[in-house]
């Protein structure tokens, strides 16, 4: 899937948005303990790492941000 313009919380401007990687969602399900993360998109700014739906602007409190991969 494309990057694709979207609401970033955090960054509180528009930015790119990009799907998770497979490493970034086994990730996630371990962090939140969900079975299914596929709606999940990550702000591609480079300090911010944040996540989203496709409609949910802020779906955690607090916010939660994919690490930088090793």
């Amino acid at each position: 899937m494309q990057p694709r313009q979207m609401y970033c919380f955090t960054c509180d401007s528009d930015e790119q948005h990009r799907a998770l990687t497979t490493d970034e969602k086994v990730w996630l399900r371990a962090h939140t303990g969900r079975r299914s993360v596929e709606e999940f998109f990550m702000c591609a700014a480079p300090e911010c790492r944040n996540l989203r739906t496709g409609f949910n602007k802020r779906p955690f409190t607090p916010v939660i941000r994919v690490p930088l991969p090793d």
